[in-house]
């Protein structure tokens, strides 16, 4: 059982890898200056040099770098590289954001690395199932709940403890892109939940489990 130390006094600060369109980070940023999520952004990673994210962040003024994966002959050198930046940086956590590239987490950062899928884990995860692909399966299998799940991260796909999931009842006309809208409007409420929730210092991890302690 694992009792997670609390950020307190100041803002959380976050290092956000993404590899698409940003979307989860511009909602971070939106969130930020609502005042709903008490965190700053030191440092966005982009796996892709030339993915929407990455001009997003820009244009938002935020410090962007980007790690692409080709350009080291091993999962390990790649991780190591991204791991450097970020304790550079001194982050307290990691958000994965849409990045689609494995990553070997260091002991230092094990609890600190969340993740989100568009799927209530362990239904539609693993390798291979991202983005639009997930919400495709869902449709194709007929399924009538579906919804959006963040968890901390491992050396697994969609893999580790899960912190918050949020359903959306999918209506028998929905289409893929209906599908991906929804549950897209359920991850701009989970991820900075779960991120609020790890920060409260009340989060335990035990085993596969999390629970908060009141």
């Amino acid at each position: 059982m694992k009792t997670l130390p609390p950020v307190t006094g100041r803002p959380v600060r976050l290092g956000v890898l993404i590899s698409g369109s940003g979307r989860t980070l511009s909602n971070f940023v939106d969130c930020i200056r609502s005042g709903e999520l008490d965190a700053e952004i030191p440092v966005v990673i982009a796996g892709q040099p030339n993915c929407t994210g990455i001009r997003r962040a820009r244009g938002t003024g935020l410090n962007s770098e980007v790690v692409v994966r080709t350009d080291f002959d091993s999962t390990q050198t790649f991780s190591e590289e991204i791991f450097r930046r970020l304790r550079f940086h001194s982050v307290d956590l990691v958000t994965l954001a849409g990045f689609l590239n494995l990553i070997e987490i260091p002991a230092d950062f094990d609890c600190r690395v969340l993740n989100i899928h568009p799927s209530l884990i362990p239904a539609f995860c693993g390798r291979g199932y991202y983005g639009m692909k997930v919400h495709q399966s869902v449709i194709d299998r007929g399924v009538r709940v579906s919804g959006c799940t963040v968890h901390f991260a491992d050396n697994e796909y969609d893999h580790g403890p899960i912190i918050v999931q949020r359903p959306v009842t999918i209506p028998e006309s929905a289409s893929v892109d209906d599908l991906a809208a929804m549950v897209f409007e359920q991850e701009k409420l989970a991820y900075p939940e779960a991120i609020r929730r790890v920060v409260s210092g009340r989060l335990v991890v035990d085993g596969n489990r999390t629970l908060m302690r009141r």
